[in-house]
């Protein structure tokens, strides 16, 4: 029986889950990747979206798709980088797109735990990730897990804001309830992508506007 560190209101909406066999299987592979492999994020930030963010505060969520895989970017939250870290090209784009949006200048660190204290669960599609290789832990259950974290969300709660940017984080939406929560979707920030319709998208203002409607603090981005 895996006994999984993580924020206890995660922790009780999610136990089930931690004790099907898939997820036994999951943490046997990533106990085994992080003794032989250098993999990211370190160990105990696996869970750092749900810890920094718990069920009750959750307002909005942002779906990612893969950590970071380059030394000391990735720590936990999707699209987010530790302090002293170069910006990634889709982590500049969204800044970017809230500036036009806001007016608001990037910041000096794309460290985005004050967007996770104010709310946004951050959720990476894949959890942890081998150094330099993308992609290295995909289809190894924490596509289930995370799965089942957005329906258990969808089913709980209402009057959240999704955020879908990208064709695999839309697929991965597609349990959300949308008659009790807005569902905003475009292009991923990419460099690739970014010109097909992430920018312009007016996904910040259309965030704050739907939290507003419901008697809810706006994020500050």
């Amino acid at each position: 029986m895996a006994d999984v560190k993580i924020e206890h209101s995660w922790k009780e909406k999610l136990n089930d889950e931690f004790q099907k066999p898939y997820f036994e299987n999951l943490i046997s592979f990533v106990k085994s990747e992080y003794s032989k492999h250098k993999v990211f994020p370190p160990g105990k930030l696996i869970f750092n979206a749900f810890d920094r963010c718990s069920f009750d505060n959750v307002k909005v969520v942002i779906i990612g798709q893969d950590p970071y895989h380059g030394h000391g970017q990735a720590h936990g939250l999707c699209f987010s980088v530790n302090n002293g870290i170069a910006f990634p090209p889709s982590l500049q784009n969204i800044f970017t797109e809230i500036k036009s949006e806001l007016g608001i200048d990037a910041p000096e660190s794309g460290n985005l735990e004050r967007w996770a204290d104010q709310g946004v669960l951050l959720l990476n599609a894949t959890l942890t990730v081998r150094a330099h290789q993308a992609a290295s832990h995909q289809n190894r259950g924490w596509e289930i897990f995370t799965d089942a974290v957005i329906k258990c969300l969808s089913d709980n709660k209402e009057n959240i804001v999704y955020i879908l940017w990208g064709a695999s984080a839309q697929r991965k939406g597609a349990t959300i309830d949308t008659s009790k929560n807005l569902v905003l979707k475009s292009p991923h920030p990419s460099p690739y992508s970014a010109d097909r319709g992430f920018f312009g998208n007016g996904h910040f203002i259309k965030t704050n506007e739907y939290l507003k409607s419901k008697n809810l603090p706006p994020i500050v981005w």
